[in-house]
């Protein structure tokens, strides 16, 4: 750790001490002529139910994708398997308010498409209010909004070198005319990922140990373009039309080598290649309308909308087997073919309530989702593989809230909230004819307090109550083999996972953040292991027992040298108790206690030596459990960019080096009831990356919109 942080710590003091000496000789002579991206706002601002990132004009952007600056966000982690966490617990991300139909690695492949230039903040929301759907914490992607006057935009070409080379480009354009605004946004993609990992998995009984290697590589080409119409009838009526598409086209090669022992002995010598090809669409639209009036300010938002999402895939597997008496070949082809289709329509209304600062939001939503699932193998299967099913997955989901919010003696910020859902679901297998339907329904309150003592000081709490779903994928119970030498597949029988979590933060001089959490769960579903026969199956499974989770955390965001350097600092301590979880799930080799360290640094200096030099560096240290998975090393994450911003020619030159220093390594054990599996897998974020941008028209983007008032009214600050 030290290692990375005192280089970085050198080169940004060496920097800031001849930068204030070039100031000062500056200010004799008053020569000091372009200062550019000078951010108005703090770039973390710290408030009761949420940590905003505010990105807009921040050099950190220069370079990077919307995924890429996810990475370096405050309190927001990613996974080996792409997944992103807030605080280390799952997340709904939603751009705009509205809710992404992608989730995992798709989302990370959709999100690299979007360009960081277009980000105006984003919002990890970790008490989110009964607006939003019942889940965990919430990210909410903000993008930049310019209704001035004109035609305005940019071009980004990049270029980055990690294991191997992939090439990035977008174009982001903006035309404004009185009432009426177009924003067209467009990206592709040439990527090349290389991931190497490997694992080794105990079976207790036999002592079966199966320990190997992978190198996977992928190679993806992405585009995708979104539009958005938006036409002011008045000053108070909104119409619009938002329509996306993103299209993925990929392939991918993999290479497995292992061995198996059973009580110390020799069992089996295994290869194994894979190659896939795979398409993916998504077809996004949507249709508002907004009302908004400024003086009484109330607000009704409809929306209403439809996603289409078709992934098919084609796998084919090589496997030689040699034992010590024979040697297997087996040859398995896998396709399949996913169709997602999405329909919703929302309705929200705002309005103060009385003369005494009181405000009141109501709302409700309805959600109908039909998912198809056919998946077909071929060639010598092993023995209890079937050839072909199709899994299909329905549901309905119905969802009414209420949040009211109130300030007492213009000291005391108040929010209640209550939130019901009501899902009626289906499932069911074609040819095996297994099937399930089920239906339930939800409560989920939450609140919020804050006071004032005084303008600098102030106390904050909240209560949230929420309800994680498994994701419609997980319930497919299709066997398939994996590129692990192991196999997959879901699970028709998880159950939901409900947890409560208490929030308390004390903030003082609007700089310096404590803050402590206790988070409780009885109830998840994780992955873990079972054998059949002589296989080893992955699959998600319910987990029933308590956990209790708390952490510390400890925020301050500092400027220095005239504004021109900014440092955001978050350190936090995490506690958590799994001995319930552990008993009762008889995971004997697990851990009942874990406690680790984790924090962040973002700092940003505007303006080196007054020649339009933008610079940025980012470490994260984070050490990643959930559920019964153990993370075994602390990784240190890193990413440092220059920018040289040339303001005649609206260009821009950015030169990013990610994780120079150390390659990403996540290396954990997954614990189940009858062993264990611990993978160790190296990212491919790491390398160095060229950016170009061209930008032309006026660049000024609009601060506020009718979703920030109508989220910030009322105990959300």
């Amino acid at each position: 750790m030290k290692k990375l942080i005192t280089p970085i710590a050198l080169l940004i003091g060496s920097l800031a001490f001849s930068q204030e000496k070039k100031d000062s000789a500056d200010a004799k002579v008053n020569e000091i002529k372009e200062v550019t991206f000078v951010a108005k706002k703090p770039t973390v601002e710290s408030k009761v139910d949420r940590t905003v990132f505010n990105v807009a004009n921040s050099s950190i952007l220069a370079g990077n994708t919307t995924w890429d600056v996810l990475r370096m966000t405050p309190l927001v982690s990613v996974d080996n398997n792409d997944a992103l966490k807030a605080e280390g617990e799952s997340v709904t991300v939603y751009i705009n308010d509205r809710k992404s139909v992608f989730t995992g690695k798709e989302l990370k492949e959709y999100l690299k498409t979007i360009p960081a230039d277009n980000l105006m903040k984003i919002e990890v929301i970790t008490s989110p209010s009964a607006r939003y759907d019942a889940t965990g914490s919430v990210i909410n992607i903000v993008l930049k909004k310019r209704d001035d006057e004109g035609l305005k935009g940019s071009v980004t070409l990049n270029n980055r070198q990690n294991t191997q080379n992939s090439q990035y480009t977008n174009f982001n354009l903006n035309y404004h005319r009185k009432n009426f605004t177009q924003t067209l946004v467009g990206s592709y993609s040439d990527n090349t990922w290389v991931q190497g990992s490997s694992f080794v998995n105990t079976i207790n009984e036999n002592n079966i140990i199966t320990q190997g290697s992978t190198q996977n590589i992928y190679r993806g080409k992405n585009p995708s373009v979104s539009s958005t119409s938006e036409y002011e009838i008045n000053d108070k009526n909104t119409v619009g039309v938002i329509l996306e598409y993103y299209q993925g086209k990929g392939d991918n090669t993999s290479e497995l080598e292992s061995t198996q022992f059973k009580n110390g002995n020799f069992d089996y010598l295994r290869n194994q290649s894979q190659s896939s090809n795979s398409m993916n669409r998504t077809l996004g639209s949507n249709v508002f309308y907004k009302y908004y009036d400024k003086e009484k300010n109330r607000i009704l938002d409809i929306n209403l909308g439809s996603n289409y999402n078709g992934q098919s895939e084609n796998s084919y597997f090589l496997r030689n087997t040699v034992f010590t008496d024979k040697t297997e070949i087996q040859e398995i082809g896998g396709i399949s073919n996913v169709e997602n289709r999405n329909y919703y329509l929302k309705v929200d209304y705002t309005q103060p309530i009385g003369k005494e600062g009181g405000n009141f939001e109501i709302g409700g939503k309805i959600d109908l989702n039909n998912n198809v699932i056919p998946n077909t193998l071929y060639g010598t299967l092993p023995e209890g593989l079937r050839t072909r099913d199709v899994f299909h997955y329905e549901d309905n989901i119905s969802s009414l809230y209420a949040n009211y919010s109130k300030t007492f003696f213009k000291k005391l910020e108040t929010r209640i909230g209550l939130r019901y859902e009501y899902i009626d679901f289906k499932l069911r297998q074609d040819v095996a004819g297994t099937s399930r339907r089920d239906s339930y329904g939800t409560f989920l309150p939450n609140f919020l307090v804050k006071y004032s003592f005084s303008e600098n000081y102030d106390l904050s709490l909240t209560y949230n109550r929420n309800l994680w779903r498994p994701w419609y994928a997980e319930f497919n119970p299709f066997l398939q083999p994996g590129t692990d030498g192991f196999f997959t597949r879901g699970n028709m029988n998880l159950l939901p996972n409900p947890s409560d979590r208490l929030y308390m933060k004390f903030g003082f001089k609007k700089k310096y953040f404590l803050s402590a959490r206790y988070t409780f769960i009885k109830q998840d579903y994780w992955q873990a292991y079972v054998t059949e026969g002589d296989k080893i199956i992955s699959e998600p499974t319910n987990f029933l027992g308590k956990v209790h989770k708390y952490s510390l955390y400890a925020n301050t965001n500092q400027t220095f040298l005239k504004n021109k350097l900014t440092v955001n600092l978050g350190f936090g301590w995490n506690y958590t108790d799994n001995t319930d979880f552990n008993e009762r799930n008889e995971l004997r080799e697990a851990s009942d206690y874990l406690s680790f360290w984790s924090g962040s640094t973002n700092l940003t200096y505007t303006n080196l030596w007054n020649k339009n030099i933008n610079l940025s560096a980012w470490v994260e240290v984070s050490n990643q459990n959930s559920g019964n998975s153990v993370a075994n090393v602390t990784n240190v994450f890193h990413n440092i960019s220059a920018t040289k911003i040339f303001p005649k020619t609206q260009m821009e030159v950015s030169l990013q080096l990610m994780n120079i220093f150390g390659r990403p390594n996540f290396d954990s054990t997954t614990y189940s009831q009858i062993g264990s599996n611990r993978n160790i897998t190296k990212s491919d974020w790491h390398g160095v990356s060229l950016t170009f941008v061209k930008r032309f028209g006026n660049q000024k983007v609009k601060e506020n919109t009718k979703t920030d008032v109508e989220k910030n009214s009322g105990g959300g600050k």
